[in-house]
């Protein structure tokens, strides 16, 4: 037996195929190793890729509640605005809004006038402090009760005409 391996390993033809048989054990085991690598990574990329799909779709729901939030709050705020349209509407059609709203542009139109016409300021400044007194006079006192009790007597001024009347006279 001793020979017989004294052959083998003299043999040329044994040699290569005992080297030839190394390397592809050697080439085997490489690629055994190269492929529980790659199943490994394959595993670890997977589980990273539901990770990210999992953390995708949570983005995805916390999205779509904040639209859906943002579009209730955006019909509320339409219905809101509808409303206070209306309300503002009937505001204007009530009795009173209109003589109000003549108020407001008559007391624009007297600042204008103090701005622009010299004469009219003096003049304008002394009916409104006369007419301040006698409201002053009416909600206060004697004149207060006789309005009360009386009213068209209670907003006569000494010269015989109603405040109302002087407001109006000196506005037109």
């Amino acid at each position: 037996m001793d020979q017989i391996w004294e052959t083998l390993k003299t043999n040329a033809l044994v040699q290569g195929i005992l080297i030839g048989l190394a390397v592809a054990a050697l080439v085997w085991k490489s690629g055994f190793s190269a492929k529980r690598r790659a199943l490994k990574d394959n595993r670890k990329l997977e589980k990273e890729l539901r990770e990210l799909q999992g953390h995708l779709n949570t983005q995805l729901k916390i999205n779509a509640q904040g639209n859906d939030n943002l579009l209730k709050e955006n019909e509320e705020l339409r219905r809101q605005n509808e409303n206070l349209r209306v309300t503002a509407a009937s505001m204007l059609s009530k009795p009173g809004r209109a003589e109000l709203r003549h108020s407001q542009i008559t007391e624009a139109a007297v600042r204008l006038m103090r701005e622009q016409a010299p004469g009219f300021a003096p003049a304008w400044e002394k009916a409104v402090r006369q007419a301040e007194s006698e409201v002053e006079a009416t909600e206060s006192g004697l004149k207060r009760l006789v309005r009360r009790v009386i009213p068209s007597i209670g907003m006569n001024t000494p010269g015989g005409t109603s405040t109302a009347g002087v407001q109006d006279a000196e506005v037109s």
